[in-house]
Formats: structure tokens, sequence, C-alpha cells
């Protein structure tokens, strides 16, 4: 355990947003594993999308927040996705990464000395060098170890393109959007003109080399959601954007690898 880890009481933040949507975030991860977290409150049932990567409890955080049923689903098995995804009993994933949750054994470190020398210069090259000695500047709590931290293996129930979560008042439809990993999914509510996007796109850079990433898949689903009327786009990380933004993030991709 390194001690020069400073102790913060306060793990994440959160912010209202319009059409009953709470953003969360851990502010003390590195950017390369901030992920948005959303919680969106339904009529009968609400969504969480995405759990951060569990260092704390996200179910303590939310819990003033949700007074009904919880779906939660998890845009793809990344570890800064899914670190969190055991607190939950309705727990989502596309089905093509049902069994990598269930036998969790994705990358997932904390400690830079752990990362091999070639992908700390990729990661570097694409906008997230990683300097210091842990990917995280803080810790919840003055037992957590970092060199310790692991992800729960979790049951999820899969997801399938087309699939259907109903809020009551709202209906998020299952995008399957892969590339980034095989099983990226967005959801989208064709009403309301939200997609919670992943890590399928987001105003930062992208990642699309990764050992379990297909660019040719990548160039698709840019092209799908390049068409999707959508009026705000929530994504795995950073903060959200509208229809003209995400259309510019699409073509500068495309222009790049298609």
């Amino acid at each position: 355990m390194n001690a020069s880890l400073p102790v913060s009481p306060r793990w994440f933040t959160r912010e209202s947003l319009a059409d009953d949507v709470t953003w969360l975030t851990e502010p003390h991860a590195h950017p390369l594993l901030r992920c948005n977290i959303w919680h969106v409150r339904g009529r009968e049932q609400d969504l969480l999308v995405d759990t951060g990567l569990g260092i704390a409890s996200l179910r303590e955080e939310i819990a003033n927040l949700v007074d009904k049923p919880l779906a939660t689903v998890a845009t793809h098995l990344h570890y800064d996705h899914v670190g969190g995804l055991h607190e939950f009993d309705d727990a989502r994933i596309h089905r093509l990464e049902v069994d990598g949750m269930a036998n969790y054994r994705e990358l997932q470190l904390m400690c830079r000395d752990d990362i091999p020398e070639p992908i700390l210069d990729e990661l570097a090259q694409v906008g997230f060098p990683i300097e210091d000695p842990y990917l995280i500047d803080a810790r919840p709590d003055a037992n957590f170890d970092p060199h310790a931290y692991a992800v729960h293996s979790t049951k999820a129930a899969p997801l399938d393109e087309g699939d259907v979560i109903d809020l009551g008042d709202r209906h998020f439809e299952v995008l399957h959007l892969p590339g980034h990993t095989p099983g990226s999914l967005g959801l989208w509510d064709a009403g309301s003109g939200i997609l919670f996007s992943g890590d399928a796109i987001y105003d930062g850079p992208l990642l699309d080399t990764l050992p379990e990433s297909d660019r040719s898949a990548y160039v698709a689903t840019m092209k799908r959601l390049r068409e999707l009327p959508v009026r705000v786009v929530h994504g795995g990380h950073e903060a959200s954007f509208g229809r003209d933004r995400m259309i510019e993030l699409c073509d500068a991709y495309l222009a790049q690898h298609d």
C-alpha cells in the first residue's frame, strides 16, 4: 500500500442535468479511466449506465437518487466501466461480453509500473500520457491498496441489438456499436433524442487499436451514428454534446480511417 496517496472522503462528483439525468464521475481517476456514470430517473424504473472503477461504493453514492427498481447496464467490458457492476442485482451487458464479465480476466491495472511500455507509449501518442505512479491521485479510504485492485467477476444478463429497457415514460433501445470492443453498445431513446454511447463515441481521443478493438467495425459504427437523429449524446468520457458535434466527430474519424 502506498501512503503517499491522500485520502479523499468524497470519491464521486455528481451533477444534475436536464431530462432527469444525473452525471457522476470519479475525479481522482486518471482521465483515461474517468468513466462517466449516468443515472436516469424513470416513472416506473430507473436506469444506471456504467458503474466506474468500483474503488468506492457506487451503490451507496446513488442511494438517495434511487427509489424504484434499477436496471444497470454496462456499455462494454473495460474495467473503468464495470468496476461497480457487482453491487447491483439487475446487471446487464451485451451478450458478446457476458462470459468475460462472469470470469473477469481483462486488463485491470491501477499502477503505472504494471503497464507494458508499448501500451504506455501508445496511450501517450493518442493523448493519455501516464506519468505518475498510480492511475488515481487519491484513495477513498486509508485501507485501499491500488496494487490489490481487481474487478469482481459478475453474472450479468445478456443484451442484444433491439432490446428495450422500459422506464415507463422512456424506452431505451439497445444499439450494438462494436469497434472499441466487440460488445460495445449504446442506449437510444428516440422519443427524447438521448443517446448513451459508452466509448463508441465521446468528445476525446478514441481508443481503436486495443487488442479487442476492430477499426473496420468502428467505421461502420460511426456511419450508423452519423445518421441517428440525436439531440444529446452522453458519452463514456468527457462532457455531453449535441448532434452537430457528433457529426463532426464521426466525420473526423471517417476521414482518417474509412
